[in-house]
C-alpha cells in the first residue's frame, strides 16, 4: 500500500514561497508543482484534474493553492460517500485565504486552522456544530474512533437543536470545547473501548486494546475478533498486534494485520503474551483460544510495546531530473527515516526533512553500506539505499543482496526488502538520442574492478559477433585510460567506420551533452566516466536534423539473410 501523507499542490512559480510556508506547519506533506511552471517543487506532476483525482481516491489529504471553484469542478465525478474522504482544502496562492472544502470527518477544519496560524488569516470554517461548540465530535482526536457515524449526525443535530450532554469515560480533548453540559442530561458522549450502544449515546472508542498471538495462521483475524466479542470489546478499540519476533518475515501475521486494520509489532520474547503482560502491568488481561488481549485505560501507542518491522527500500532515482524519478521512488524517499547512499546521488535524492537521517559514504563503498541499511532496517527504521539510474543496473541492489547472503542474522532476514526500479542511464541516453537501443542490445560495464579485463574482452568480443547494440557503463577513468580505446578496437572487428555511436554525457542533469559521432570518428579523448556510450549494430540508422544532432535508431525488422526479405521480430 502507499503511504499517505499530505500533498500541496501549486499551479505555478508565484505559489511556491505560500506553499513553503504551509510545508514548514505540516512537516509530512509534499510539494507538487505542475510541470513546466513551477520548477523547484519536490515533486512535479502532468495535468491537475487526474492528479487531484488520483490523490483524492488514494486518500491523501489536499491543499490545492488555486481557486475553489478548480478544486470542486476537478473532483465532482469522483465525490462518494461522505465520511471516507480526506481533507481537501483551497488555499489562496498568496496565502490570504484558508477555506477547507472536503473531509470534516478527517480532520479538515483542524487542519485548515494550523494553516491558518502558519499563514496569519482565519480558516473560512463554515461547520455548524464547530463554530457553535468549538469541535467537532464526529471527528474525535488520533487513538479514538466514532463508532457509528449515523448515529453521530443525529446525535449532533439534537445538540443543535438545543438538547444539553453530559460525559461518560476520559475524553481530555473535549475539556476546552464549549459543550452544553448538564450532569443529568439525557445526552451522552460515552468513551470505553466496550460494545456498547444505546439510544441518545454518542459512543467513541479509545484504541486501547492490543491482542498478543504466538503463531499465525489463515483464520487469525477470525479469531482475533471472536476473543474480542466474548469479553464485549470492539473490534475498533483493537490498536496493535503482538507477535514473536522470529515471525517477523511471517506474510500470515502481515496479512492478519491489514484485515484487522491495526498496527503490528513484534518482542523479543517467544511468548508475546508474556511480553504483553510486562508491558503493561496495570492493564486489565485476559485470554481465549490462544489469544491473549490487554484492556488499557487510555489509547495504546503501539512503538511502546515492541519492534515495527523495518523496511529497507533500494531504490534507482533515474538519469538525473526529479521528473524522470518514477512516482514509487519519490513516496518511498518521502516515508524514510535513514537515506544511504553516494553523496552526489543523495543530494539528487533531496530535498529531505530535518528529522530524516542521511548517511553520506564513499562511492566505493557499497558493501559496507548495505550491511549498515540492513543494521538500521532490522531496529525497525524505515531505510532507503539510493542510486542513480536502475538499483539493479551495475548499482546497489546487487550489493545489498550480497550482504543479506552473507549473513545468517535472522533480524536482517526479517527486513522487509524491496527494490524500487529507476530509469538506467543507458535508457536516459537512448530516449534522448532516439531508439538506437530499438532491437536486441547489451549492457557491459568496461570498468575491471571488480571482474578481470578479459572477461569483458571476451564479452565485447561475442556481442560484437552477436551483431548486439552495446551499451558502456563506466567506459573510462583516470586510472583506466587505456581500456576503451582496446574496447572499441574489438568492437571494430565487428562493425564498419560509419556505424552510429551516442555519446551521452550527464543526461538529464545540468551539464547534459549529447553528441552523435561514427565509430570511425570515435576517440577515447571524446569520452569520460560520466559519458554513457551507445554502439549502434549493423542495422542503426540515423535521421539528419537541422541544427541538432540527428536521431538514431535501431529498426526493428533485421534480414533473414543478404538479400532475404526483411522480417518483425
Amino acid at each position: 500500500m502507499s503511504p499517505v501523507y499530505p500533498v500541496i499542490l501549486v499551479l505555478g512559480a508565484s505559489a511556491l514561497p505560500t506553499a513553503r510556508r504551509i510545508q514548514h506547519c505540516l512537516p509530512d506533506a509534499q510539494v507538487w508543482g505542475l510541470a513546466g511552471r513551477a520548477d523547484g517543487a519536490d515533486r512535479t506532476y502532468h495535468g491537475f484534474g487526474d492528479t487531484l483525482r488520483g490523490l483524492y481516491q488514494e486518500g491523501h489529504p489536499i491543499i490545492a493553492l488555486c481557486a475553489a471553484g478548480i478544486i470542486i469542478r476537478g473532483l465532482a465525478p469522483v465525490l462518494e460517500e461522505k465520511g471516507l474522504e480526506p481533507a481537501v482544502l483551497a488555499v489562496a496562492e498568496d496565502g490570504s485565504a484558508v477555506v477547507p472544502l472536503l473531509g470534516g470527518l478527517g480532520g479538515v477544519n483542524g487542519m485548515a486552522r494550523t494553516i491558518g496560524l502558519a499563514l496569519e488569516v482565519a480558516p473560512a470554517i463554515t461547520t455548524s456544530g464547530e463554530l457553535r461548540f468549538g469541535t467537532c465530535l464526529l471527528s474525535p482526536p488520533e487513538g479514538y474512533v466514532l463508532a457509528d457515524l449515523e448515529q453521530g449526525k443525529h446525535f449532533v443535530a439534537d445538540m443543535l437543536a438545543g438538547r444539553s450532554l453530559r460525559i461518560e469515560g476520559a475524553a481530555p480533548w473535549l475539556a476546552e470545547a464549549n459543550l452544553p453540559l448538564a450532569v443529568d442530561a439525557d445526552l451522552a458522549v460515552r468513551v470505553s473501548p466496550h460494545q456498547a450502544k444505546a439510544e441518545g449515546e454518542l459512543l467513541i472508542h479509545p484504541r486501547s486494546v492490543a491482542v498478543a498471538v504466538g503463531a499465525a495462521g489463515e483464520d487469525l483475524p477470525a479469531r482475533v475478533l471472536e476473543a474480542l466479542a466474548a469479553a464485549a470489546l470492539a473490534p475498533a478499540a483493537l490498536a496493535v498486534l503482538l507477535a514473536p519476533r522470529r515471525a517477523m518475515a511471517s506474510p500470515a501475521f502481515a496479512a492478519a494485520a491489514r484485515t484487522l486494520g491495526v498496527q503490528l509489532r513484534f518482542c523479543e520474547l517467544d511468548d508475546p503474551q508474556a511480553a504483553l503482560l510486562q508491558a503493561l502491568p496495570e492493564a486489565d488481561h485476559l485470554q481465549r483460544d490462544g489469544i491473549g488481549l490487554a484492556v488499557s485505560d487510555s489509547p495504546l501507542r503501539a512503538d511502546e510495546l515492541g519492534l515495527r518491522r523495518g523496511r529497507l527500500a533500494v531504490v534507482g532515482l533515474g538519469p538525473g531530473a526529479r521528473a524522470l524519478m518514477v512516482p514509487a521512488v519519490q513516496a518511498e524517499l518521502t516515508c524514510a527515516q535513514d537515506i544511504l547512499g553516494y553523496e552526489t546521488y543523495v543530494n539528487m535524492a533531496g530535498p529531505f526533512r530535518p528529522e530524516q537521517r542521511l548517511h553520506c559514504t564513499d562511492n566505493r563503498e557499497e558493501l559496507q553500506r548495505a550491511r549498515h541499511a540492513f543494521e538500521l532496517a532490522s531496529q525497525g527504521r524505515d531505510v532507503v539505499v539510493v542510486s542513480s539510474g536502475d538499483p539493479g543496473v551495475f548499482a546497489m541492489a546487487s550489493a545489498v543482496f550480497e550482504a543479506l547472503d552473507g549473513s545468517d542474522d535472522p533480524a536482517w532476514h526479517g527486513v522487509d526488502l524491496a527494490i524500487l526500479p529507476g530509469v538506467s542511464a543507458s535508457l536516459a541516453a537512448a530516449a534522448r538520442a532516439g531508439a538506437p537501443l530499438g532491437h536486441d542490445f547489451c549492457v557491459i560495464s568496461l570498468s575491471d574492478n571488480l571482474k578481470p579485463w578479459s572477461t569483458i574482452e571476451a564479452r565485447l568480443d561475442l556481442a560484437g559477433q552477436a551483431d548486439l547494440a552495446m551499451a558502456f557503463y563506466n567506459p573510462i577513468s583516470r586510472s583506466r585510460p587505456w581500456q576503451l580505446g582496446q574496447a572499441l578496437d574489438i568492437v571494430r572487428r565487428h562493425r564498419g567506420p560509419d556505424t552510429p555511436v551516442v555519446l551521452g554525457r550527464d543526461i538529464a542533469r545540468p551539464a547534459e551533452r549529447l553528441r552523435v559521432v561514427t565509430l570511425g570518428e570515435l576517440t577515447p579523448e571524446m569520452v569520460d566516466m560520466r559519458t554513457m556510450v551507445l554502439v549502434g549494430s549493423s542495422t542503426t540508422r540515423t535521421i539528419a536534423r537541422e541544427g541538432e544532432q540527428p536521431w538514431v535508431y535501431t529498426p526493428r525488422w533485421y534480414p533473414r539473410a543478404p538479400g532475404a526479405e526483411a522480417v518483425l521480430t
